[in-house]
């Protein structure tokens, strides 16, 4: 085995090397070391499948144990499941893909997870802005377009009747 190769898009020499890298799931980390051909900067690297797998093992136990600190703070904060995806983020079912660790939180329900894990007290202030907060989305526009046309109607009735 050579000690160095040309890198195939930027024409680069690589050299056989390991560096540091970090892996994070959430808002937890690792530094791990992942062997592979790197240059002198810091532009593209190439990895075998083997070179990646101290990095993938450490993203699977990260996944897991950031799906149990879901759970954990979700418990703790006495949220069902379905409330905490309403007024975390993420929607009815999100909670139990975090916490299946299926899918991984958005980094706004990462932020608000981890202030919520430290201010407890301020899950109320959340819920409070989540229910009163004015309704949006699809069926939200549909009904402010429908009362916006019936208001119309109404309009050009008043209108026309005053007119006869």
């Amino acid at each position: 085995m050579t000690d160095t190769r040309v890198h195939p898009e930027t024409g680069k020499v690589l050299r056989r090397g390991v560096r540091s890298q970090t892996v994070s799931v959430g808002s937890m980390s690792r530094i791990v070391d992942v062997p592979g051909w790197y240059p002198d900067d810091d532009s593209d690297s190439i990895h075998s499948g083997g070179d990646l797998k101290t990095s993938d093992e450490a993203f699977r136990e990260l996944r897991t144990a950031y799906a149990t600190h879901v759970k954990a703070v979700r418990k703790r904060l006495k949220l069902t499941q379905e409330e905490a995806g309403r007024i975390i983020g993420g929607g009815r079912r999100a909670f139990q893909k975090y916490e299946s660790g299926a899918t991984p939180p958005s980094d706004a329900a990462v932020g608000l997870l981890e202030i919520l894990n430290r201010h407890p007290e301020e899950v109320e202030t959340l819920r409070s802005l989540r229910t009163s907060a004015p309704a949006t989305g699809k069926s939200a526009i549909v009904r402010n377009r429908l009362g916006d046309s019936l208001r119309a109607k109404g309009a050009r009735k008043s209108r026309s009747s005053a007119s006869a």
